[in-house]
C-alpha cells in the first residue's frame, strides 16, 4: 500500500511548444501534440512530496515540466540511496508503461514540481487515435531506457573496475 499524497491537479495546462521541448514528443506532429494539450492532465507536487514508492503497482508515468525530482532506491540491506536527480524534460515511471512491474524506485520531489501525467489507459488512447505518433512515443521511451541502461554500465564498470583494483589487485600495505 502505497503513502505516498495524491498529486495536485495545475492549470494552466501545457502548451505545443512546451511539449516540443520534451525529447519523448519529437518528430510528432502539432496535430497530435494538440491532442496531447487537450487530453492529459498537469499535476504539481510540492517539496518533499512522494510521487510513489518502490513496488506501488504501477499504471502512469510522469513527464517533467518545471522542477526537480529525485529517484532513490533500496539496498538488499534496506538503506535508501539517491541513483539519480531529474528535471525538465525527463520521464520519471515509464519502465512500469514497457513492463507492467511494481515500481523500480521511490520518486521525491526535491522543490515544487509540475509534471505532465500519462496513464497506461492514456496510452492505449493514443494508439487508438494515431498510430504512427504512439509508435514514435514508445520508441522515444525505449532510447530514453537504453541511454539511461548505457549510463548504469559504465558506471557498474568502473566500480567493478576500482573495487578489483583497490581489494584484489592491489596488495595490502602492512
Amino acid at each position: 500500500m502505497s503513502s505516498a499524497k495524491p498529486p495536485r491537479r495545475s492549470d494552466p495546462t501545457v502548451s505545443v511548444a512546451q511539449l516540443r521541448e520534451v525529447g519523448l514528443f519529437g518528430a510528432l506532429s502539432d496535430d497530435f501534440l494538440d491532442f496531447l494539450v487537450k487530453t492529459l492532465t498537469v499535476v504539481t507536487w510540492m517539496p518533499g512530496e512522494t510521487i510513489f514508492r518502490e513496488g506501488d503497482p504501477a499504471r502512469e508515468f510522469f513527464v517533467i515540466l518545471d522542477g526537480e525530482i529525485e529517484v532513490l532506491k533500496k539496498s538488499r540491506r534496506g538503506r535508501e540511496t539517491r541513483v539519480a536527480i531529474l528535471g525538465p524534460s525527463d520521464c520519471l515511471g515509464e519502465m512500469s508503461i514497457i513492463d507492467m512491474q511494481p515500481r523500480s524506485a521511490t520518486v521525491r520531489a526535491l522543490g515544487p514540481a509540475r509534471m505532465l501525467k500519462i496513464s497506461t489507459e492514456e496510452m492505449d488512447s493514443l494508439y487508438r487515435h494515431d498510430l504512427k505518433s504512439y509508435t514514435l512515443i514508445v520508441l522515444n521511451i525505449a532510447r530514453d531506457l537504453s541511454r539511461r541502461l548505457r549510463v548504469a554500465d559504465g558506471l557498474l564498470a568502473d566500480f567493478t573496475a576500482n573495487v578489483l583494483e583497490e581489494y584484489v589487485v592491489s596488495p595490502k600495505k602492512s
